[in-house]
């Protein structure tokens, strides 16, 4: 999606701040003992009271509100009878649409104290290797930057990203041009930045693993060598003033 007039960048910060809010009252009430079914529940009531509809369920037919990944699962985990642990590495993505408008979000994070160091290590570099990716986020750059800055920052601290699992064009659909916002250099990209642009930039940080495979069930991915990985998600706007992340409740003002 190209944002052209200034209701359509109003819809996008109106989802993207209930995204937001949904992702960190999900992630404040993440503590030992809670099911993820119950963390599910939280969206649930919050999709409600501000009107807007899950994508994952609106879009594919997905058996939760939102995904809760935990530990050996790195992305799409089904909520459900799941109960978090102290220690856990948690994986909290939230997608949603109002009024025709769609947002993305997510986070890694461990619950409490872990005795794996690795755990906290993943989260740390993910959002380095966001941070990173945003200062190559302007009109006329190019798309393939984004993946250079995540993975040079993986490589520079002994991690690595998969590569399987990507960023995407969103905005008036979940999913929508570039399909693919990669999180490592690829020579073939030449897509250029557009003033307007929005894309849903997601860098999955590994302790190993490159790749992902299909999970326990129809839904989650993980990794064969039960490697440690992390996602920071945000939903941005290219602009020639910096990048609009409408998913950062203190960049939005909704």
């Amino acid at each position: 999606m190209i944002v052209k007039t200034d209701e359509e960048l109003q819809g996008l910060k109106d989802i993207g701040y209930i995204c937001a809010l949904v992702r960190d009252k999900m992630k404040a009430a993440t503590e030992p003992g809670i099911t993820t079914r119950e963390l599910d529940q939280i969206a649930k009531d919050l999709f409600e009271e501000h009107g807007a509809t899950s994508a994952p369920i609106h879009d594919e037919g997905f058996p939760g509100q939102t995904c809760i990944s935990v530990n050996e699962e790195v992305a799409h985990g089904i909520p459900g009878k799941r109960k978090i642990r102290e220690g856990d590495l948690v994986n909290i993505d939230v997608s949603a649409l109002k009024n025709g408008f769609y947002a993305d979000t997510g986070i890694s994070f461990v619950v409490g104290e872990s005795d794996n160091p690795m755990k906290q290590k993943v989260c740390d570099v993910a959002l380095e290797a966001f941070e990173q990716a945003m200062t190559k986020i302007k009109p006329g750059g190019k798309l393939s930057q984004i993946g250079k800055a995540v993975h040079a920052t993986a490589r520079k601290n002994d991690l690595k990203v998969i590569k399987t699992l990507t960023g995407h064009g969103v905005g008036r659909s979940l999913h929508e041009a570039p399909s693919h916002v990669l999180n490592y250099f690829d020579p073939k990209e030449k897509t250029l930045l557009k003033e307007g642009m929005v894309i849903a930039v997601e860098p999955f940080i590994s302790s190993n693993a490159t790749y992902v495979v299909e999970g326990k069930n129809d839904w989650a991915f993980e990794t064969t060598d039960r490697s440690m990985v992390a996602q920071i998600e945000h939903t941005v706007i290219v602009t020639k003033d910096g990048p609009i992340l409408t998913t950062k409740i203190e960049d939005n003002d909704a």
